[in-house]
């Protein structure tokens, strides 16, 4: 097992003022997950154009995985992986949930037809910031659950953990919990992305956690001018993940990084319940 622990981090971004807060207020929280579903929303398809291929990570970590089974895939995006599920020929049950109408769309035309004998793919929308999103999930249980780059755009501590006991829940003692969160601090050109929280100041910075990120996103089109937007990220460290997962009843199996040019972009956690 590996947990590297990131290079310190230089950027004005991340120095924060003394916190009066012991927890980030809810308008904070509604804030910034709405300028997450905008950026989705605005910028969906686009963004899909460039996740059309799962991560070295995610395929290393498939290759624990069973070929039968139920799993859960929690942002599931553009469709990917269940593309490669397919491929892969599978059985069982693999259910994608995201709260983008535009990627769930994508993820749906990106399916191969027909699927394999014995293997059913379905796709629901699902908002992991809504208290209630585990009730509208089909009876029968589930193997695993994945959480592929999706954990760090949830923000303040509190409903991280509420997530993950909510993962916990779906799940039998031994049964998997795998997922990664970015470590975009390792690459300097997502650094150069790394945007000033004065970039919106509707938000009180001392609000914020340790981690909180503003970074931008630009696309360019041929023939139209180039396009930006803006998105949370919360940079986890080894400590902040490992007491997560801790907290909210799992144990650690393995953890490496992987992806990008460097091989690092992405810390992988693969977690059993306990």
């Amino acid at each position: 097992m590996r947990a590297d622990r990131p290079k310190a981090i230089s950027s004005p971004s991340f120095k924060r003022s003394p916190r009066v807060r012991s927890t980030m207020q809810a308008e904070t929280v509604s804030f910034l997950l709405d300028l997450n579903r905008q950026f989705y929303q605005t910028f969906g398809e686009a963004f899909a154009a460039t996740r059309r291929r799962i991560q070295p990570g995610i395929q290393r970590a498939l290759e624990s995985i069973p070929l039968r089974g139920r799993w859960l895939d929690l942002g599931c995006g553009s469709g990917a992986l269940a593309a490669r599920w397919a491929r892969d020929s599978r059985k069982g049950l693999y259910l994608g949930l995201d709260f983008s109408p535009v990627l769930l769309q994508e993820a749906r035309t990106a399916l191969p037809d027909p699927l394999p004998a014995d293997l059913d793919i379905q796709f629901l929308p699902a908002d992991l910031s809504h208290p209630h999103w585990p009730q509208g999930l089909p009876a029968g249980g589930f193997d695993g659950v994945l959480a592929f780059a999706v954990l760090h755009h949830l923000p303040s501590r509190q409903l991280q953990t509420r997530v993950l006991t909510q993962v916990r829940a779906l799940l039998a003692p031994g049964q998997r919990f795998i997922f990664s969160v970015w470590q975009f601090q390792r690459s300097p050109k997502l650094m150069a992305r790394v945007q000033p929280w004065s970039a919106l100041p509707q938000l009180d910075p001392n609000d914020l956690e340790p981690g909180d990120t503003l970074l931008d996103w630009r696309c360019s089109v041929p023939g139209q001018p180039e396009q930006s937007g803006l998105r949370y990220v919360h940079l986890f460290t080894p400590e902040s993940l490992a007491s997560l997962t801790a907290e909210t009843g799992f144990a650690l199996v393995e953890s490496f990084d992987s992806d990008g040019h460097t091989g690092n972009l992405s810390s992988y956690q693969i977690c059993k319940a306990v």
